[in-house]
């Protein structure tokens, strides 16, 4: 025979040394897997039954959490990249903030790293512990009021802290919903009751029973800080109560405060000039033009006459101010003082007097009437309309208009010196003097109609108020 033909003894001894090396590599491939095992995201219960392991390299990364919550646990399983965000410690609110975090299911306890992922699977740095969430007792609630995120979900643990967990794909929080959910339930069967606060579970009888299940002191010799979630809602509830307790003293306090009459018959608080109503003010002096207004006036009269642009030039607005409260704390008033020197500071606090009156010195209910009576197409009754609402006035807003009008009637008169004509001073005055009630959003159209309106009482004044007696 050829020596390339072996024997049957040949054979018998190739096959046993072939199976020799086979036998190695299984046993070399198990000590691998044993040693797979030690980093397991799932801790395996002693009672079940270890799942046999699969060869293929495939199957030792791509075990997901949807093995968990069909009852499945894997011994290599991994953990994952979420959105995580801590709203509550120990019962206290946190400022939400929201980061990437590699969460790891670690059987009772759900792991968070800040590592990087190789780091978290690992674990090889030493004082990088990662922040641990007991989850015995604990719930598990889907929420959309935390967060506008969609796919999240809320963890409350016994201690008071909360958590929110978050992921983009719909899949992936689901399944780290039901994974966390089912270890939950599971830890609550397996310990025969609920687990306290404290991490103490309540078995059947009426002891209580720890994780390890050593035997622990009755519940009525357990220290306060056993029962933090009862601590907790009673401080919850009695921060309720001071709120109501505060509120019901804030609304006592308001329902025993004087009226505004009787601080003002006190003098604790004094009507002001700027802001009050015509009638009132004129009521208030005894008069029925303001008293202020008869100021700003002879001051123009007296050395504004011929200044450029009176009437139209702003002053120094922090002067005009200083001046409005002067005027508002009743104090005496001397406008020929050398701090009111600049005329056109005299002219912004009179126009801003206007300007602040509750109602305009064309008073509402008049807008539209002067309105209609400033379109009519012939000149001669748009007069007569002008003339006839004026006479209708209260007092006070008619003599007011009387004082002020005839006044400009001189500003116009040194118009060479100072460029104010009548045009000028209409688009001054017009929106200062009468504005609507309501802004029906004509704006425009109704600052033409303003202008208009005082142009024609301006250039008409002898026939509409008659001669100065």
């Amino acid at each position: 025979m050829s020596s390339s033909v072996k024997s049957p003894a040949d054979k018998l001894s190739s096959n046993h040394q072939s199976g020799a090396v086979q036998m190695r590599i299984k046993n070399l491939t198990a000590n691998y897997d044993r040693l797979s095992q030690t980093k397991s995201m799932v801790l395996v219960e002693p009672e079940q039954s270890l799942r046999p392991i699969s060869r293929h390299r495939r199957n030792h990364s791509q075990h997901s959490i949807a093995d968990i919550s069909a009852g499945n646990h894997i011994a290599t399983e991994k953990g994952e990249y979420l959105n995580k965000a801590k709203i509550a410690d120990g019962g206290k609110k946190l400022r939400k903030n929201w980061t990437s975090t590699w969460v790891v299911l670690d059987g009772k306890k759900l792991l968070f790293y800040k590592e990087s992922k190789q780091q978290a699977l690992t674990n090889l740095k030493p004082g990088c512990k990662p922040e641990s969430v007991d989850l015995c007792g604990a719930q598990i609630e889907w929420t959309s009021e935390k967060s506008s995120r969609k796919n999240v979900f809320q963890i409350t643990t016994t201690s008071g802290s909360e958590f929110l967990l978050q992921s983009d794909k719909n899949a992936t929080i689901s399944e780290w919903y039901e994974a966390i959910k089912l270890e939950i339930e599971s830890q609550s069967k397996g310990m025969g009751g609920k687990c306290l606060p404290s991490g103490i579970c309540k078995s059947s009888s009426t002891e209580y029973v720890n994780r390890c299940g050593a035997e622990s002191p009755p519940a009525k010799e357990s220290k306060p800080e056993h029962r933090r979630s009862l601590i907790f809602k009673l401080n919850y509830s009695a921060s309720d109560s001071d709120k109501n307790g505060v509120k019901n003293r804030l609304k006592k306090f308001i329902s025993r405060r004087p009226s505004m009459k009787t601080l003002q018959e006190k003098g604790i608080i004094r009507d002001q000039v700027f802001g009050c109503r015509l009638a009132t003010l004129c009521e208030r002096e005894g008069s029925t033009v303001p008293k202020f207004v008869k100021q700003c006036l002879e001051a123009v009269e007296k050395r504004g006459l011929k200044a450029d642009g009176i009437y139209r030039v702003s002053g120094n607005l922090a002067i005009i101010q200083k001046l409005r409260f002067l005027i508002d704390q009743e104090e005496k008033l001397n406008l020929d003082d050398s701090q009111w020197e600049d005329i056109h500071v005299v002219t912004g606090a009179l126009k801003m007097f206007f300007r602040e009156l509750p109602e305009p010195l064309f008073p509402y209910r008049f807008f539209e009437l002067f309105v209609e009576a400033i379109k009519k197409r012939d000149y001669r009754q748009r007069v007569e309309s002008m003339k006839k609402l004026i006479r209708q006035l209260p007092k006070p807003n008619h003599d007011t208009m009387r004082a002020l009008f005839q006044h400009l009637q001189k500003v116009i008169l040194h118009s060479s010196k100072n460029l104010m004509s009548t045009q000028g001073l209409g688009i001054v005055f017009g929106p200062t003097l009468l504005w609507p009630e309501v802004d029906s959003g004509n704006m425009a159209v109704n600052m033409v109609y303003q202008n208009q309106i005082v142009e024609l009482i301006l250039t008409e004044f002898t026939e509409i108020f008659g001669p100065d007696h």
